[in-house]
């Protein structure tokens, strides 16, 4: 077993098949394409696919900071390497946002420090999507360029400043949750079975109007959920012991639904009306198909 993000052990899982290569690879977004294509040219051909639960994206802070309420747009314009000129509409210019503030006058007059994720992270991933990518879109002359220039369009949305409003913290949440409680002026980005493990010294942000909770999350109505996911490698089952018997138990009820112990560490479960289909594609280990 190895801790990595959720590109690093994607690769590790797709590097080829073998003892000396990753059975299970677990992931915090969907496998990409590009490394279903990498999997493939290294001869890992049938790979499954099994959605296990939701987790929310959140923006924590101390229990004791002032209490923050955003919307994703000022995310994107807090963090972003450029934003929106506002003396011109079609342009774009280094952020000079240093206080929340600076960003709308309803929000605290204290610099932007938010502690996040590597660019290795799956959270980082979901990050930019969910938050990054859905607030450059509401600038409409951004949202335009994806059909016409894409490559300039994730550039716009998902590039973040390097001028220390952004920290990176690495891959260990836990790293952040001390952090925040010890700077209440900061915020940290997380999935949200870590603010709920640390809810005596965090809170969550609320985010376009939602505050994230367990029920928000499973239902969709919290803007930044994701679903997570496990990988298995078709080629190793039946060959490597126990293959089976872990996939078993990991999609069975007393491990995954609202009961489940799984459940009691965090995870979001899948819906009522999706969680038998993915038990049974799980133990027929049907592969993906794109």
């Amino acid at each position: 077993m190895e801790s990595t993000g959720t590109g690093g052990g994607i690769k590790l899982f797709c590097g080829g098949v073998g003892p000396q290569y990753a059975d299970v690879a677990n992931a915090s977004r969907r496998i990409k394409s590009s490394e279903l294509a990498q999997c493939a040219a290294n001869g890992v051909k049938d790979v499954v696919e099994i959605k296990v639960g939701y987790d929310g994206i959140v923006i924590a802070e101390s229990k004791n900071a002032q209490s923050i309420n955003l919307s994703r747009r000022e995310v994107f314009l807090a963090l972003a390497k450029q934003v929106p000129d506002p003396a011109n509409s079609s342009a774009l210019i280094a952020n000079p946002y240093k206080t929340w503030r600076d960003i709308n006058k309803n929000l605290p007059a204290v610099k932007i420090e938010v502690l996040g994720p590597p660019p290795t992270s799956g959270t980082r991933d979901s990050f930019a999507e969910l938050y990054m990518e859905a607030g450059c879109s509401t600038f409409a002359w951004i949202k335009s360029l994806k059909d016409v220039d894409e490559s300039r369009y994730k550039r716009a949305c998902t590039q973040i400043r390097e001028d220390g409003a952004y920290v990176e913290a690495g891959e260990n949440d836990n790293l952040i949750v001390q952090k925040l409680a010890a700077n209440p002026t900061a915020v940290g980005i997380f999935g949200y079975s870590f603010l709920e493990e640390n809810l005596d010294k965090l809170k969550g942000a609320v985010v376009d109007g939602v505050t994230p909770t367990y029920e928000t999350i499973a239902s969709g109505k919290y803007p930044a959920s994701r679903p997570l996911f496990i990988y298995v490698k078709s080629a190793h089952v039946g060959v490597i012991p126990g293959i089976k018997e872990f996939i078993a138990e990991f999609v069975s009820p007393k491990a995954l639904g609202e009961e489940g112990y799984l459940a009691d560490k965090g995870l979001i479960p899948p819906l009522k009306t999706e969680i038998g289909k993915i038990r049974a594609d799980a133990v027929a280990l049907k592969p993906i198909k794109r």
